[in-house]
Parts: structure tokens; sequence; C-alpha cells
């Protein structure tokens, strides 16, 4: 009684058998499980996240995407992700999202584990611009496309496929005119708490200066301080930069932490009013203060554009098309008129 049903079983099998090598090929299957790396063992939580939408066979669902974001904590950055996570959904892609904690060797290490789960793009916001050329070279070896977003790699090393960033020379350029705009005469000194090795800020400060020339060349830029671009330094920096200059009438943070960090120091060493305040990026807190009159205003960004066209580059490349090298994102400004709205 077992023989008809053995010599049913191989014919079944000999027609089969074409079809079963195909089955455990990991290069054409498609992924919804959640990822991680292993550059951050205990990487949950705050520290990393996977998103994976429903598969669009139309635009070639299934694809991963690994992004390693410098600082997670930073609101920014969470609407950056945000737009990301939102992006992908329309196309189907798997984000995985990791936090490099401002921490360059954990950020290499993340882009490796990346290249070992073999994702089909990297996308980063790098911590050290000129240090993250190396890991990139890593990526390229393999085939696998890098982005950046934000803030864009610095180094020789490396090749990125397309940059989405605000255009910072043009936002720069909105603060300088804030600036002016708010000192009586268009006249005094001023200070600029910045961060110069990060090319986004470069781009702002150079966009801030050039403003300044054009809109109230009686301003004179006394100081220009790296304050990280951290609250507690920038604000350090601040009570030092006005201990030095007692006639002191603004300051420009490269971002809203940096501006924050100014008016708290301004604010102690009583001339709340007396100092204008320019910050850039119009986070939630920053806005408050705004509305408070602890600040003038703010050149105000939108992450989660950037996050949402990064995703469009990067579908673009898949797709056959070679996006802009360059994609810049239009900076606005956000004032006390602008609180109520």
């Amino acid at each position: 009684m077992k023989k008809p049903f053995v010599l049913a079983c191989a014919l079944v099998l000999a027609f089969a058998g074409c079809a079963k090598s195909s089955d455990t090929s990991s290069s054409s299957s498609t992924t919804t499980t959640t990822t991680t790396t292993s550059a951050a063992p205990a990487a949950t939580g705050a520290d990393a996240s996977t998103t994976t939408a429903p598969q669009s066979a139309a635009s070639g669902g299934g694809k991963k995407i690994g992004v390693s974001i410098q600082n997670r904590e930073a609101s920014f950055y969470q609407d950056m992700e945000r737009g990301m996570k939102d992006e992908a959904a329309k196309y189907g892609y798997t984000v995985t999202v990791v936090d490099a904690a401002r921490d360059n060797a954990k950020q290499q290490s993340q882009v490796e584990d990346f290249i070992s789960q073999k994702v089909d793009a990297i996308v980063l916001t790098p911590y050290d611009s000129q240090a993250i050329g190396s890991a990139i070279v890593e990526a390229n070896k393999t085939g696998i496309p890098v982005f950046t977003a934000d803030i864009a790699n610095a180094s020789k090393d490396g090749k990125v496929v397309s940059h989405i960033a605000s255009d910072n020379v043009q936002g720069g350029a909105q603060a300088g005119k804030l600036m002016c705009e708010a000192l009586p005469g268009h006249v005094g000194t001023i200070a600029i708490i910045d961060e110069p090795a990060v090319t986004s800020v470069q781009d702002r400060v150079k966009g801030f200066k050039q403003a300044i020339t054009a809109n109230c060349p009686g301003v004179t830029i006394v100081s220009d301080i790296d304050g990280g671009g951290e609250r507690a330094k920038a604000s350090s920096s601040m009570e030092d930069i006005l201990q030095s200059h007692k006639d002191l009438k603004g300051v420009f943070g490269i971002n809203d932490d940096s501006a924050l960090g100014a008016a708290k120091a301004i604010q102690s060493a009583g001339l709340g009013g007396k100092v204008v305040v320019i910050g850039y990026d119009a986070q939630p807190e920053a806005k408050t203060a705004i509305a408070k009159g602890e600040m003038y205003g703010d050149a105000i960004q939108h992450p989660d554009q950037i996050g949402a066209k990064t995703i469009d580059a990067i579908h673009d490349y898949f797709n056959g098309k070679k996006p802009p090298a360059k994609i810049a994102v239009p900076v606005g400004t956000y004032t006390k008129a602008d609180a109520g709205k």
C-alpha cells in the first residue's frame, strides 16, 4: 500500500525541483521583518526603530533603507525622521533609523552594520562631516548608494548620490535680515554663537554675514564663538561675550539650542529686551521664547520636507533616475507676529 504513495511523491518532487532554489534566494525576496543594528547592542526605544510599510508593486516595494541620525533626541531630527517614514510608506520601503548620539565612532559602526545587513540605501546626517568619509567609502565599495540629509559629507573621500538640506545660505540670509530689522537704526555690535565644524552651519553664517553687509552695513560683528550647537556651552559662551562687549546689541545663534542658551545668559545678566536674539530652526521651545519676547525671531526650517525629499531622491535612484547632487529646501522666518497664527 505504501509503494503507490512513494511513487506519487517522487513524481511531485521531480516536477517541483526546479523551483526549490528560488525559495532560499535572499536577493529576490522582500523583507517585512524588523531589523536591528549591532552598533548599539541594546538599540531599543529611542535608540533605533524600524518602520515597514505595505509593499507597492508599482513602485518596487520591499527595499530597505538604513538611516543614521547624528542626534535623534533633537526635535528637528524627529521631524525629519517622521517625514522620511511617511514618504517611505507611499513606496513600500522599510526604514530602519538608528541614533549616532553625537558619536562618530558609533556612526561609523552603524554604517558597517547597514552594509552587513545589505540594505538597499543608506542615509546619513553626519556628526563629523570630515571623518564620515571613510564609512561612506566602505558603502561605496559594496555598491550601496549613500545619501546625506541636513549635513553634508565634507570629506574628499566617499561618493554621495545626493545631499538634501535646507538652503542654509538663504536661511542664514533670512536670519541676517531679521537682525537688521530688529536693531534700532540698523547700527550696533553683534555676535555669533557658531559651530564652525558643521557644513550646514558654515553656510548659515555665510548667508548671515552677507545679509548684514547688504542690509545694515552699520552693524559690526565683534565676536564669533564656537558654542558647539549645545545650550549649556552656548550660554557659557554668551556670558563671555557679554563680559567682553558691554554694548552688545544682538546675537545670532546658529540653531535653537544656541539661541536659547544665549537668551538664558542675557536674561541672567539683566539684559532682557536689550540684546536682540535671532535663532535658527523655530522649534517649539524657541517659538515660545519668541512669543514671550525673549527672542526676536528665527529662520524656520522644514525638516519634514527634508525627510520626504530624501526618500523621493532615493526612490528616483531605485527607478533608474539620477537625482540632483544637491536638493535645497527653502527657509522662511518666524517672529512674534507669527506666534498667534
